[in-house]
């Protein structure tokens, strides 16, 4: 099996130029800094209405498949059950989705968008500017980033499970490209590269705030050093965790997360200003609701700015780029729900989740600035990774907080790395579902690596840059899913429910008793 993996096309293609990346920061940091911020510029400007176009139509599509009347279609066989209970299924979601990520962004990116508003006709730090900061960053972790994890998951779990196909994205596009084994590595490559540089995103933020959380409890110097170290404990806890396989260490440590989760947001929600968070969070859906189509395809085209670029764009791309991997996992602990049940959990469920979680905890951080005082938001613009310590410093046992919100970082990156290593050795073991530890090991060393670069040598900006570069082309990989899904689903036999269910068997009845006579 390990020789197999050795030779497939895609694991030597993708794993030689993730290593080139590796060489090429270490050797010439400086260089490489370069290019990334040409990249970056080149993506976001010409490509930034592609990328909001996609998501938007992407969103429009899975809601009328839920309607529709294939949304009755299960993940497996029309009689298989759910393999996972719900809570658990949910904290699998969560954990491998955007767990790491919202605990960085849950108060830094409120505060960032109330001392810097969204829009120039609102004066920073004021009432207005904290509803409209609140207001975006539900958009931003709402159904659009998972509705793109929703569409990749559902065309490889339904060709996975329905039709005992691999899970591979090149698998899932033969109805639109075919079957050429080029165009099939290709497509592969494009998403193993992708994958690795959406996860090292999410790896370096949390390192990043993980140091953060260090200096602020611990007085320890935010340092190049600290960072690598950070990173070199992760390596070693999430491959002893990988080697325990889907059942055991990532279930067990899926669940942990999402319990400690529920249980720090249950004590900010108390300690803090209760009435004021559930007032956020009711006014802040509302707006979202309001402003869903204005702030989907908004650009600036005529002021100017790049605050798009930086905020939504980004965060678009970095679900794209995460897409292969969340997609695939996704739809790995999904088997046996209804296409409806499947789009409706993934699209509605962590998303309500990580808006609570934003109203709690930013707005715990307005409410202290807006009515005791504090200085929260000018603290976050000068140092992004104290967001949530910061906070933490306005309650009660800020001490205990910070310490057990450090854990709750570093077990959701060993999580996603975890299962990151997991679906990448898939990916590259011909979607295997026990790929060999040695894929394993080899996409564990190159996802530390990278991160590692991408901190060293730009720190936030270039693992931004990371994500928006590689997500380019496999946002034209997820429009022909679109294409390739619909051939599908025009091709399957609607389960036989409910009424018609008993119908068709009182039919049957009655054709064997006619044959007896």
């Amino acid at each position: 099996m390990a020789k197999k993996v050795l030779r497939n096309p895609v694991f030597l293609v993708s794993a030689i130029i993730i290593l080139l990346f590796v060489i090429f920061g270490a050797v010439a940091p400086r260089t490489f800094d370069r290019v990334a911020n040409a990249l970056f510029e080149f993506t976001t400007v010409d490509f930034g209405w592609f990328y909001l176009m996609s998501v938007f139509i992407i969103i429009v599509f899975l809601i009328g498949l839920a309607i529709s009347k294939y949304g009755s279609i299960r993940l497996g066989g029309d009689n298989e059950r759910p393999e996972f209970p719900f809570f658990t299924w949910i904290g699998m979601l969560f954990s491998a989705g955007f767990g790491a990520g919202l605990v960085f962004w849950g108060v830094a990116e409120p505060m960032s968008h109330f001392f810097t508003t969204p829009f120039e006709s609102i004066q920073p730090e004021t009432r207005e500017a904290a509803r409209v900061a609140m207001g975006y960053s539900f958009f931003h972790w709402g159904i659009s980033q998972w509705s793109v994890f929703a569409l990749v998951g559902l065309v490889i779990g339904f060709l996975q499970f329905r039709k005992q196909k691999d899970g591979l994205v090149s698998t899932a596009l033969e109805p639109v490209v075919g079957q050429k084994r080029v165009v099939k590595h290709t497509v592969d490559s494009l998403a193993v590269i992708a994958t690795v540089m959406g996860i090292a995103t999410s790896l370096g933020l949390g390192v990043l705030q993980t140091s953060g959380g260090l200096q602020s409890v611990f007085g320890i110097q935010h340092s190049t050093g600290i960072q690598m170290l950070i990173i070199g404990v992760m390596f070693i806890a999430y491959m002893l965790s990988s080697t325990t396989g889907l059942n055991k260490g990532i279930r067990l440590l899926s669940n942990v997360n999402l319990g400690l989760a529920l249980l720090l947001l249950l004590f900010v929600l108390i300690v803090g200003p209760t009435v004021f968070i559930l007032e956020t969070f009711t006014l802040a859906i509302g707006d979202y609701i309001a402003n869903f189509v204005q702030y989907s395809l908004r650009l600036q085209p005529y002021r100017g700015g790049t605050w798009v670029r930086d905020w939504t764009i980004f965060y678009w791309a970095w679900a794209i780029a995460w897409s292969p991997y969340v997609g695939a996992f996704v739809a790995r602990v999904s088997k046996g729900r209804t296409i409806r049940e499947y789009i409706l959990g993934v699209m509605v469920v962590p998303p309500l989740i990580a808006c609570l979680w934003i109203a709690v905890f930013g707005g715990t951080a307005l409410w202290h600035d807006l009515n005791a005082g504090s200085t929260i938001a000018q603290a976050v613009n000068n140092d992004i990774t104290s967001a949530l310590f910061q906070t933490y410093i306005e309650l009660p046992l800020s001490l205990l907080l910070s310490v057990v919100s450090i854990l709750l970082i570093l077990t959701f990156l060993i999580t996603s790395a975890d299962s990151a290593t997991y679906i990448l050795a898939s990916m590259t073991s011909r979607g295997s579902l026990t790929p060999p530890f040695i894929a394993k090991l080899v996409w564990g060393i190159l996802m530390s690596a990278i991160a590692a670069v991408l901190l060293y040598t730009g720190g936030l900006e270039a693992l931004q840059t990371a994500s928006l570069v590689s997500a380019l082309p496999f946002t034209a990989i997820l429009l022909l899913l679109l294409f390739a899904m619909t051939r599908l689903l025009k091709k399957e036999p609607l389960p036989i429910r409910g009424a018609d269910l008993r119908q068709f068997n009182r039919l049957e009845k009655a054709a064997k008793e006619q044959n007896k006579k």
